[in-house]
């Protein structure tokens, strides 16, 4: 993906989140497949040259064409994007293996601890891919607004130097801007703990806490987020920016977050089960509370927000005796 935006690009995964970022790959100037695992909502999307049940306020571009058969989309593109909830993304990788050319790089959008094994999506892939030039694309953003063409900056990282900055530069435009690093670690952990203190922060919302409340828990959410990603080998200063702060902060704080928006539920009195259906999207916060909290027990790490949040939504604590429990902990340093 040089400069001047030439190269073809796969996206795989077409909900909101796969069509925005193929949009705006294609809107600047990059001819983009979209693929899903849908053939009616993709033959849908070919009508309407927009996607009318996640993304129907954003109209297609004209390079962007929305195929059904996999084996095509793949052969006529120089790399892969995959944005797909954490929960299949190992199945969508199996899937792309045999079709992948060795030259074919692979980046994701999909964030979380994979839920049976506890791994990161670039452990993942490489389990199941090998050795391949990979990249993890994230950032405080909602699809709505990168379909809208709204200004925006995200975070590409990878280890693989060329393709971090080829990818950056692929997707980058007047609107979007995009930051590289190599924190592959720091910038998954990110994306998998903001939602998980997201549902704790709707849910405190939900409550009647109030701001001040909710500033606390995006603060403390942050310092549990930077011992689990310390703990796995990321780097300190990633969780300061765009994939960690940022995206902390904008997951908690506006109503556009599914996460946010189901805690609400939760604490406006709602049962997991009606909170759920309430959003009719994955909330990937639910899995990844599960996830969260079975990697932190096995590396000795503190995280209690998110411990309250996964007793709430899995071992159905009521939500006012987690907030009882985070409140009465014993005075320590802010530091620790």
């Amino acid at each position: 993906m040089p400069a001047g935006h030439a190269d073809p690009i796969a996206v795989v995964g077409a909900g909101s989140w796969g069509t925005a970022l193929a949009i705006q790959l294609a809107r600047e100037g990059h001819r983009t497949f979209l693929w899903g695992r849908d053939p009616e909502q993709l033959r849908a999307m070919q009508l309407a040259r927009r996607n009318p049940r996640y993304l129907p306020g954003a109209e297609f571009p004209s390079g962007l064409v929305v195929e059904a058969d996999l084996s095509t989309v793949l052969s006529e593109a120089r790399d892969v994007l995959v944005a797909v909830p954490s929960h299949a993304f190992r199945e969508t990788l199996v899937l792309l293996r045999s079709r992948l050319r060795p030259e074919m790089r692979i980046g994701w959008a999909t964030k979380g601890f994979e839920l049976r094994t506890g791994l990161l999506p670039h452990q993942v892939a490489r389990e199941v891919l090998g050795p391949r030039a990979t990249a993890v694309l994230s950032g405080p953003t909602f699809a709505k607004e990168v379909g809208a063409g709204l200004p925006t900056a995200m975070t590409v990282a990878s280890t693989d130097a060329a393709f971090g900055t080829d990818l950056a530069q692929a997707i980058s435009g007047p609107n979007f801007r995009v930051y590289t690093q190599t924190d592959i670690v720091g910038v998954e952990v990110g994306g998998a703990v903001k939602n998980v203190i997201a549902i704790g922060s709707g849910i405190a919302d939900g409550m009647g806490f109030g701001a001040n409340t909710r500033v606390a828990l995006i603060t403390r959410g942050l310092a549990e987020m930077m011992r689990l990603g310390l703990a796995l080998g990321g780097v300190r200063e990633t969780f300061m920016g765009l994939a960690g702060l940022g995206d902390l902060v904008l997951t908690c704080t506006d109503d556009q977050s599914r996460n946010r928006r189901f805690g609400m539920a939760l604490g406006s009195g709602r049962s997991v089960s009606d909170a759920t259906s309430g959003i009719d999207q994955v909330v990937e916060g639910v899995p990844a509370a599960r996830a969260v909290h079975e990697v932190a027990s096995q590396r000795g790490v503190d995280m209690p927000i998110c411990g309250e949040v996964y007793r709430i939504l899995h071992e159905g604590s009521p939500v006012r005796a987690a907030v009882q429990a985070l409140m009465g902990r014993e005075i320590r340093a802010e530091s620790d």
